[in-house]
């Protein structure tokens, strides 16, 4: 699978470029230790109802307070919003598709509420960040455009930051792209793109290539799937940051939303660390939850394939929720910068399995993720975090303008390979009326094979070789 790059630009043949991806360096300074959960385990090998690190806050927090996600056996109803109010609680979110609900309650209450038997498992509102043509071409999006396919009538429920009302997310009569938006973000309102990472993921899907058509213009820079309707549902706030709470929130909207708007893929391009069984974690209920309800669900792999803090060699990082079975988990390669599969590699942040706790073999599928060009949100935190990113980009036909790109922008990470795979599912199901579970058995059947067993990549700025 691959999406926008630009001829003439000078491509590395490193991959070792995590200060410009988007989940990158920030993320890095989210510890292995949690992502791996090492020497984490269930007491006496007993299935205990409080996650690891939720037990860890009990003792030393008098009076302390705690945001957590309560799953029931049942779909809560108000005597059991009560009991937990009688111990303190405050319901904060319903959560009812999953059977559960978010709630501030006393740390010393915690046992109290984990002896109830109408409780199946708490777990801490977790923190979660925001883990073409050339892209087109590797994955042979030009064939579907001979056979007149662009997504149209599907619909897709991008949760991420936000998506900005910018030129090339309008279709050929005018109409901007995005036909709801809703933010979840605590306190902001706006469904507007501040981080410039939702924005970038959208175009990937769906951008018309409006700021690149012309004569002036060497490349047309146009998504997988243009036809494709967005469902924007921003979760992460101007730092690329949120929790599990809203997260989910944003999850049961596109599922409620589902029959109104056409919706059949739901892309996730963020993640956190894995801290129990994914039949346990309430962020992976909520995508199987979506995903039983016939929304084909593509999620980022995670970008720490570069983390050898065990001695693993990047091995067991996949994060939360791509850790799920059921979902389709992206990794990322490295196109050289060409449209042939031939010098294809995967790159070396590109997180991989097995899945921490349940062994799942991951990713299912991997994509053109490093340094791909899409759309640019001027002023976004991104922007002003990599002002390098949207350098000279020689799609401008006359190359010698030495201008930089106002509407494209240069990012990598699992975050960028994922909206690949969503707009190769809408295309899949704009020809067919597919399951989830079929649009990820032909997507993985069809897939290209032919990488080498092994390669190994050198940083080109520290001299660190990756294998």
């Amino acid at each position: 699978m691959r999406l926008f790059n630009v001829p003439g630009t000078k491509q590395s043949s490193s991959d070792g470029i995590l200060r410009t991806t988007t989940w990158g360096r920030r993320l890095a300074l989210l510890t292995l230790t949690t992502l791996l959960a090492a020497g984490l385990s269930f007491a006496d090998g007993k299935k205990h109802k409080l996650s690891n690190d939720l037990d860890a806050l009990k003792g030393g927090h008098n009076g302390a307070t705690v945001d957590v996600i309560i799953q029931f056996n049942q779909t809560p109803t108000n005597a059991h919003h009560q009991n937990v109010q009688n111990h303190g609680g405050v319901l904060k979110t319903k959560l009812d598709f999953i059977k559960a609900a978010h709630y501030s309650v006393p740390a010393e209450s915690l046992d109290a509420l984990a002896d109830d038997p109408d409780v199946a498992y708490i777990s801490l509102d977790r923190p979660i960040r925001g883990a073409l043509d050339t892209t087109v071409a590797t994955v042979n999006g030009g064939y579907a455009q001979t056979l007149g396919l662009n997504g149209a009538g599907v619909g897709v429920a991008v949760i991420d930051s936000g998506i900005s009302d910018i030129p090339d997310l309008h279709n050929a009569s005018g109409s901007f792209e995005v036909v709801y938006a809703q933010s979840f973000v605590p306190n902001d309102p706006s469904t507007s793109d501040p981080f410039g990472h939702g924005t970038h993921v959208a175009g990937i899907i769906a951008s018309s290539g409006a700021s690149s058509a012309g004569s002036m213009y060497y490349r047309h820079l146009v998504g997988i799937a243009s036809g494709v309707d967005l469902i924007n549902l921003r979760v992460l706030d101007a730092q690329g940051m949120s929790t599990d709470s809203v997260a989910i929130a944003a999850i049961q909207k596109a599922v409620t939303l589902q029959k109104r708007y056409g919706i059949q893929v739901m892309n996730l391009s963020l993640g956190r660390a894995v801290y129990e069984s994914a039949s346990l974690d309430p962020l992976c209920q909520a995508v199987v939850s979506a995903w039983k309800a016939g929304i084909t669900v593509v999620v980022a792999a995670g970008n720490y394939g570069r983390l050898n803090t065990y001695g693993n060699n990047g091995y067991g990082t996949i994060t939360a929720p791509g850790n799920d079975p059921y979902v389709i988990t992206v990794g990322a390669m490295n196109t050289m910068g060409t449209p042939s599969r031939t010098d294809d590699v995967i790159t070396t942040y590109s997180s991989k399995g097995p899945t921490s706790y349940d062994n799942y073999i991951k990713p299912d599928l991997v994509a053109p993720g490093n340094r791909v060009v899409s759309l640019y949100q001027p002023g976004s935190a991104l922007s002003v975090q990599l002002p390098q990113n949207p350098a000279v980009i020689d799609y401008y036909k006359s190359c010698n303008n030495t201008n930089l790109s106002g509407s494209y922008f240069t990012l990598s990470g699992t975050s960028m390979a994922t909206p690949v795979v969503s707009g190769a599912a809408a295309l899949l199901l704009q020809q067919s009326n597919l399951t989830p579970d079929q649009v990820k058995a032909r997507l993985m059947k069809t897939a290209s094979k032919a990488f080498p067993s092994s390669c190994s990549i050198t940083d080109p700025d520290t001299g660190i070789a990756y294998y």
